[in-house]
């Protein structure tokens, strides 16, 4: 009998697991910051980390009653922006903005209206080429992206929204030189982990799909 311990099985599991009552599960998502058109043709820019892709749409997880669901329910063109883990202090002075006035009653004593928030956040506009908002110089990806379907999730208190994405655009610094791929080894997305930002570890290994190894 092979009394060894395989080198795949974890050694540090816990002798026993509690029960927990988290007030967020934020487990370790990207942070996006989404840019989108305002009524009177201004743009809105707003931080979120309910995001995940699938294949070439990307699904967003939005307040309700926040300003970006207010214009992706009438107004689809948006950005998705991703920034690195040295933009986390822009994204952290966006965070108590909103762009709705009046300010809506879930964020009242904590949020305040800011009609300029790329301003407020010290990031650049950039033209897009597909859509009408801009991207955010500042961010190493940048996605442009149009609103297929919207709808509320079961509780009511979100907007499950997901977006075509139309064209990518990446900091060549990142990319695997002479490819069309994102060089993994190059990028790292801000990440936040239970309402603390982080940037990737050290490599673990890769996918037997990855074509980048």
């Amino acid at each position: 009998m092979n009394t060894t311990t395989p080198s795949s099985v974890p050694t540090d599991l816990p002798s026993e697991h509690v029960t927990v009552t988290p007030s967020i599960l934020y487990f370790g998502t990207p942070v996006v910051l989404l840019s989108t058109e305002n009524e009177n043709g201004s743009f809105n820019l707003a931080p979120m980390s309910s995001a995940w892709a699938l294949g070439h749409v990307i699904v967003l997880g939005l307040g309700a009653e926040g300003q970006t669901a207010h214009n992706l329910r009438s107004r689809r063109d948006l950005v998705v922006n991703l920034p690195g883990p040295a933009q986390w202090p822009a994204v952290e002075r966006l965070a108590p903005l909103t762009g709705r006035t009046p300010v809506p009653a879930g964020k009242r004593g904590s949020f305040r209206f800011e009609p300029d928030k790329f301003t407020a956040a010290g990031l650049r506009p950039q033209p897009s080429e597909l859509v009408r908002p801009p991207r955010v110089a500042e961010c190493p990806m940048q996605l442009e992206a149009r609103v297929a379907r919207a709808q509320p999730d079961s509780s009511g208190d979100f907007l499950i929204v997901e977006a075509q994405v139309l064209k990518v655009h990446a900091d060549p610094r990142i990319i695997v030189s002479g490819s069309q791929h994102i060089d993994p080894a190059a990028w790292s997305p801000l990440i936040y982990n239970f309402r603390h930002y982080y940037g990737l570890g050290p490599e673990l290994g890769h996918s037997f799909r990855s074509q980048t190894a």
